[in-house]
């Protein structure tokens, strides 16, 4: 993942332009914020990136927690945040030291491609511990194995017609073919998982799973899954009384 880490870091190509950017942030943020179950739950959003509309999903919550192990992109997250005293920003590992069953709802988005299956069940592992008994983990934007680079530049251009940059998006398309991205991706790869697959390494890190009928973003060929700590037998039976 650390490569990946400094190319996020440094100054890429990946939004093609403001327009996309904002677009990619607000839909990622509305998204969210539709599986909040209550104004005063806490929210963690695992790598999060620039999260520039953060200020709209720590709204329709109590407390907003952002992670990011980029520490330019963390830097700036600070800033930005500050002023806001419900949003509280961190790395990473400093995750590993706050209160169990603390989180009603944990978000990992566009993150599970660019780590190893080794780091994404350490991760699985951090969020299993934080989330609370109800709490729910949102799995987001896992690419499948059948779906390569060209499904991710029909998605882009789909979205930048919706929202009107379609000549910056070929510009940007043309830009990011010229950057580090693609010897990246070359180089280390996405990892892609089949629906099966995520479902297994989701039970195999102590939760429950299912698919969820859309993905979150614009990119409908890829899978958002939803997972929580298994449901105990008494509350089961309780429930069902």
């Amino acid at each position: 993942m650390d490569d990946w880490i400094a190319f996020y870091d440094s100054a890429h190509t990946i939004y093609v332009s403001k327009l996309h950017r904002d677009a990619h942030f607000r839909t990622i943020a509305r998204n969210i914020v539709s599986y909040i179950p209550s104004r005063d739950s806490v929210v963690l959003d695992y790598a999060c990136g620039e999260a520039l509309s953060a200020e709209t999903v720590a709204d329709a919550c109590g407390r907003l927690i952002l992670t990011e192990p980029a520490p330019g992109v963390r830097g700036r997250l600070v800033t930005r945040f500050t002023p806001n005293t419900k949003i509280d920003v961190r790395s990473l590992d400093e995750l590993r030291h706050m209160d169990e069953e603390s989180i009603d709802l944990a978000v990992m988005n566009s993150v599970a491609q660019y780590m190893t299956p080794d780091e994404l069940d350490a991760g699985f592992a951090v969020v299993r511990r934080l989330l609370k008994p109800t709490g729910l983990l949102v799995l987001g934007d896992i690419p499948q194995p059948h779906i390569g680079l060209a499904g991710d530049v029909i998605a882009l251009l789909g979205f930048a017609a919706k929202h009107g940059f379609v000549k910056d998006a070929l510009r940007g398309l043309v830009r990011t073919a010229m950057s580090d991205y693609p010897q990246l991706r070359l180089r280390i790869g996405l990892q892609r998982y089949s629906e099966a697959e995520m479902l297994a390494k989701l039970a195999a890190a102590g939760m429950t799973a299912i698919r969820a009928p859309v993905n979150i973003g614009h990119n409908a060929s890829r899978m958002t899954f939803l997972a929580g700590r298994p449901v105990k037998a008494d509350r089961g039976a309780t429930a069902a009384r």
